[in-house]
């Protein structure tokens, strides 16, 4: 009775019972996710951000916040103590860490008898499987041995739906979702294709939208797919799919997992959600489908998390009394980030990014300050944008003159339009002092309080994701 839980899983009407009960000191202790930092605890002794390398406690809606900053925020005014945890942290706080800024203790040894799971690291240019298949015979046969001995497994594909995108053959068109420009996905449960982002679907046709021939056909694969080959490959085995599409109900996630615990379940595939905070004594095998997916994206912080996946989902191997093994599949086995992520060595690959960083100018060794524009006109946000850089220059050679720093831009985000809204953006590597903020702050209010900009709004994040 005394612990209140937050999270998007509740009613608007359990939530507010939730804060009530800790507004009236009901309960002392809370359990949530990001929101939950703004609960309003009396007397606040200890926050806990438990896998703190996670970068979903950035909220990308408004109020835009980082729940890590908030919880550090809030500790150093009720001087209460502020704890992060992770196996891997994040390269800015274990910075941090090391310059002595925060302090830091390491736990140099698994619970209990615990003992870390061997890992495989498996080439699948030297296996030879054809169309696609997301099994190679190292990682079926550990499968098949796997099941036969009475042991389960989890494997992680972090791709949901069957096939990853359709594309035409005449025109190469890719069929994407009108109101972002993301490829649709299409899910075999009710035959549509999907957006992922703001939930549009359509039937699935072969009849191109583009050139209007019969020549669209699959291609990738997601986790339906990865299923469909797992009952072929163990049909006596039971099967668990793990994927925002599989536990949409309420508490469907809990109930599944519980299930699993109990042993109704023999493999378990999944995306991201199978890779953390799970334990399982009878795991004994993890399998990671394909560890090049995150690799290469054109974000800076792409190996860190390529690491930090590879190293949770490992993890989840061997964690009882029966020793663990991992077998991950990869079409470059000579990059040193999986070999790191295998062996868990987080210092060696601190050291390594930490070098790539430098190189880049990327944070922590610089500051990064982006401005993005969203709106549902696309040149009136590039036009505000453009104006909104002009004036930045501006004060930049006046009143500003001491934090001068050149104004990258404008450029698309990563995904350019999303839900009908397009979003470009700025980039400067400037020091993060207060003569900084106030500036961009300034530019921010005029921006907001110009009628020409009316439609667009404009947001500031010193914390980028590139």
């Amino acid at each position: 009775d005394s612990v209140a839980v937050f999270h998007s899983g509740l009613s608007l009407g359990e939530r507010l019972d939730e804060w009530k009960r800790v507004k009236r000191r009901e309960a002392s202790v809370v359990v949530g996710t990001r929101s939950a930092v703004f609960a309003p605890v009396a007397h606040l002794g200890l926050i806990v951000v438990d896998e703190e390398q996670e970068h979903t406690y950035k909220s990308e809606t408004s109020p835009r916040y980082d729940a890590r900053e908030v919880a550090r925020y809030r500790c150093g005014q009720e001087g209460a103590f502020c704890l992060l945890s992770s196996a891997t942290p994040s390269v800015e706080y274990f910075r941090m860490a090391q310059e002595g800024k925060i302090g830091f203790h390491k736990l140099k040894a698994r619970f209990g008898d615990a003992q870390l799971p061997q890992v495989q690291v498996v080439d699948r240019n030297q296996e030879g499987v054809r169309d696609g298949g997301n099994f190679g015979p190292v990682l079926a046969g550990a499968l098949q041995e796997n099941f036969r001995l009475g042991r389960q497994s989890i494997l992680l594909l972090n791709r949901r739906g069957y096939h990853t995108f359709a594309s035409c053959q005449n025109c190469h068109e890719v069929v994407v979702c009108p109101h972002c420009s993301i490829s649709l996905t299409y899910h075999s449960a009710n035959g549509r294709l999907l957006c992922h982002y703001c939930g549009y679907s359509v039937p699935f046709s072969h009849r191109c939208p583009s050139c209007g021939k019969e020549a669209v056909t699959f291609r990738g694969t997601g986790t339906q797919r990865a299923e469909a080959e797992l009952r072929e490959l163990l049909p006596e085995a039971r099967v668990l799919r793990l994927d925002t599409d599989a536990v949409g109900a309420k508490y469907a996630l809990e109930k599944k997992l519980d299930q699993f615990a109990r042993g109704e379940y023999d493999v378990m595939v999944g995306t991201q959600m199978v890779a953390k905070g799970l334990n399982f004594e009878n795991v004994t095998l993890v399998g990671v489908l394909s560890a090049d997916q995150a690799l290469y994206s054109d974000d800076f912080r792409s190996n860190e998390r390529t690491f930090d996946l590879l190293t949770q989902v490992v993890g989840r191997a061997g964690r009882g009394r029966f020793p663990g093994t991992a077998i991950v599949q990869t079409y470059v086995p000579e990059n040193p980030v999986l070999h790191l992520a295998a062996r868990q060595d987080y210092e060696a690959f601190y050291e390594r990014e930490m070098e790539t960083r430098q190189a880049l100018q990327c944070p922590p060794v610089c500051d990064l300050t982006v401005l993005t524009a969203v709106g549902e006109v696309e040149q009136q946000v590039l036009a505000s944008l453009l104006s909104l850089k002009t004036r930045l220059q501006s004060l930049m050679e006046g009143q500003y003159a001491d934090v001068k720093a050149p104004v990258l831009g404008p450029a698309a985000a990563q995904v350019v339009k999303i839900m009908g809204r397009y979003r470009y953006h700025l980039t400067m590597r400037a020091q993060n002092t207060a003569r900084w903020r106030a500036l961009i702050a300034g530019v921010m209010r005029e921006f907001l309080q110009d009628s020409k900009n009316r439609g667009v709004t404009v947001f500031a994040d010193a914390n980028p994701d590139l």
